[in-house]
């Protein structure tokens, strides 16, 4: 009796009337969700830096071993929306923790692979618990924290979330340079149970999941919503290197794409319980913020997509250079981040938004300036306030989302917000590399037009190379041969220079063409009234 009395009281102490934690056991969760967030999204990008060793090491095809990207991806993406039914299903501190430890395990056998097929499945196996990791986190701390406390401890959360795709290439070179490429699988075990042992520790016990248990499953759903999202991130994955809808292939994953989800859409209205809860989206911040997740996606995938490619292939960076790069990004990421959460109860969202908004754009045209003598330098404060403007959209955005539903609806909501952020990189990406491509070979053509054999100065240019050679032991013949190659390599530079420069100015305009979506979001200050739901 006295023993229950006593847990009783504790719980009291703990807890306030609306359900929110009291006292440091609140920020112990808050960094025990955001550590699990954390490892799933810096293994997003960890891998990037390691295709090349992979591929000499397992004897894989430049194909083949992308799918070592590709299979985390499809699992990830699949998984993010049904995160909250499962969670209500086995009950949210249960799956947190399966979560982790699958995660975990999952990461060992990507490190003992010994061929290609075992990495991709673990790779998916790895996906499929990471995707666990990132929305459920995220619900954790809105239904821990009351909302005056929110900005502070979704910094917490955000400071991995934006920093982690800096921060996994980074880590990752100097794993792959300094110990070998199964390093930056093995790496997670210690961070990895150390989650687990928090989680176990700290989060709070779950209550009755008999309700959830005994509602049917949604197998109907859940198939529909793995062939629509399944299909769809394959065709971003791999649209490009098959050249999108002149490939059979790609053109079959399209139409499976439209048919899933519209099969999906009408499963889940009509069903008594959904897998996932699309009627969530009836609440005006949630349908406007994840269309504007889904932008930022794009500008914060997408760019750090585009810089890493640009430092390695025209500044012919190593990968631990190219990692060492964004790293200052990343700090000021967080060093904004903190000091955001602290302001952010009362500033209004939307102006912190736009001001981010109008900051990445301003970066994005600054990189657009580029040239073949750009460097580190003129590289290193661009990136410092992209990292730090894209702050100013991610936390405020979150709280203006989700900081007006309510706590029964945070959980599908933000599931939803994370996989329209997930996605929308993946557009990005896919849409940027696309552009990319077919920008180079278009200023490639327009270059080449000028390089003609009657052209004065491409004569002068040829023969002042050849004669350069020449001086230098070459005979006539080859010394003219390799005149016209080092023509040909710097058409190719600045081709590539100038088809960066065209997607960075894309980005830049998306960002300030999202500007009027603000107008369907609210405040996100603690106390604000929330939105009307429709």
């Amino acid at each position: 009796m006295s023993t229950n009395f006593k847990r009783s009281a504790q719980t009291q102490l703990a807890t306030t009337n609306e359900g929110y934690i009291q006292g440091p056991l609140k920020w112990a969760i808050a960094f025990t969700a955001s550590l699990g967030a954390i490892l799933e999204v810096i293994d997003t990008s960890i891998v990037n830096v390691a295709l090349t060793d992979i591929q000499a090491t397992l004897g894989a095809t430049v194909s083949e071993v992308g799918w070592v990207v590709t299979g985390y991806a499809i699992a990830n993406v699949v998984l993010i929306p049904l995160s909250a039914w499962l969670g209500d299903y086995f009950g949210k501190k249960s799956y947190f923790i399966f979560s982790l430890i699958g995660f975990t395990l999952a990461s060992i056998l990507c490190g003992l692979a010994f061929n290609l097929p075992m990495l991709v499945l673990s790779r998916i196996l790895q996906g499929l618990c990471g995707g666990g990791l990132l929305a459920k986190a995220q619900a954790i701390l809105f239904e821990t924290f009351p909302p005056a406390e929110q900005g502070l401890a979704q910094a917490v959360f955000g400071v991995g979330v934006i920093a982690g795709p800096a921060i996994g290439p980074t880590l990752g070179g100097f794993l792959v340079d300094g110990l070998g490429w199964r390093w930056i699988f093995f790496v997670n075990l210690p961070f990895g149970i150390l989650a687990v042992v928090m989680a176990s520790l700290f989060l709070p016990k779950d209550v009755d999941k008999s309700k959830a248990q005994n509602q049917a499953i949604d197998w109907w759903g859940i198939g529909f919503l793995i062939i629509a999202i399944g299909c769809l991130q394959t065709m971003l994955e791999e649209g490009e290197q098959d050249d999108w809808f002149s490939s059979g292939f790609i053109t079959t994953l399209g139409v499976l794409s439209v048919i899933g989800l519209g099969l999906f859409i009408w499963r889940e209205l009509i069903t008594a319980y959904p897998a996932v809860e699309l009627r969530v989206l009836r609440h005006r911040s949630l349908s406007a913020g994840s269309l504007l997740s889904a932008l930022v996606g794009m500008g914060l995938y997408g760019t750090l997509f585009a810089v890493p490619i640009f430092a390695q292939s025209v500044l012919h960076f190593t990968a631990t250079q190219t990692g060492l790069l964004l790293a200052p990004g990343a700090l000021a990421s967080a060093i904004v981040m903190v000091l955001l959460g602290k302001l952010s109860s009362i500033i209004d969202a939307r102006a912190l938004i736009a001001m981010g908004a109008v900051g990445t754009s301003g970066v994005m045209f600054q990189l657009a300036a580029i040239t073949p003598q750009s460097g580190t330098d003129d590289l290193f404060w661009p990136l410092v306030w992209r990292g730090a403007f894209t702050v100013l959209m991610f936390l405020p955005l979150s709280l203006a989302t989700l900081g007006p539903l309510p706590k029964h609806d945070i959980s599908a909501g933000s599931g939803f917000y994370n996989l329209t952020r997930q996605l929308g990189g993946s557009i990005g990406i896919a849409l940027l590399t696309t552009l990319l491509d077919r920008r180079e070979a278009f200023h490639r053509a327009l270059l080449l037009e000028k390089l003609s054999p009657y052209d004065i100065e491409t004569n002068q240019r040829l023969d002042l190379l050849s004669g350069a050679l020449q001086s230098q032991g070459m005979d006539a013949t080859t010394a003219q041969q390799q005149a016209l190659a080092l023509i040909s390599q710097i058409v190719d530079t600045q081709a590539a220079i100038l088809s960066f420069a065209d997607i960075f100015r894309v980005v830049g305009v998306a960002f300030l063409c999202s500007l009027p979506l603000l107008l369907f979001l609210g405040k996100g200050r603690a106390g604000a009234k929330a939105p009307m739901a429709h």
